[in-house]
């Protein structure tokens, strides 16, 4: 199949949707994490994936000047983030990614779902389950950093 680009994935089963109407789910290769990361945080594998359910979900609920930002910013938070994270307890994803963009931090939470592939052998594949901007200051408090781009590890 040939890759195509979220802005493209959002034009082709998004756009224009009802709120809350179905989608065709469609699951799409968003970027590849880097090594650092996929070492840090002990990834089975550095391809991170979307679904158009988690699009659908992300158009439904942020404003558009958010949701907007977040389809162009969306690759770089996952592919280059700037913290991990370990995700709390209730909340969906086990890591949360974090990145700075033009003075405003976006989180992105990483679930890690166990799939059955083509051959019948099970393996773990990444995907993003949602994203947002923070808007609170210490909204990342109670959070375990796993690594920062700044050392390469967590900080004391």
């Amino acid at each position: 199949m040939k890759k195509i680009s979220l802005i493209k994935l959002h034009k082709l089963y998004i756009q224009g949707t009802e709120e809350r109407g179905l989608v065709i789910p469609h699951t799409m290769l968003l970027c590849n994490t880097t090594n650092l990361v996929v070492k840090a945080i002990n990834l089975a594998s550095p391809k991170i994936h979307i679904t158009t359910r988690m699009l659908k979900h992300l158009y439904d609920s942020k404003p558009a000047e958010e949701y907007e930002f977040i389809l162009h910013s969306l690759v770089s938070i996952a592919r280059y983030p700037d913290q991990v994270y370990e995700n709390k307890g209730g909340k969906r994803g086990h890591f949360a990614f974090v990145k700075t963009i033009k003075g405003a931090s976006y989180f992105c939470s990483l679930e890690i779902t166990q799939i059955i592939n083509e051959e019948e052998i099970t393996e773990d594949m990444n995907f993003v389950v949602t994203a947002f901007r923070m808007r609170r200051q210490g909204y990342l408090k109670d959070y375990k950093l796993l690594w920062d781009r700044k050392d390469g590890s967590p900080s004391s």
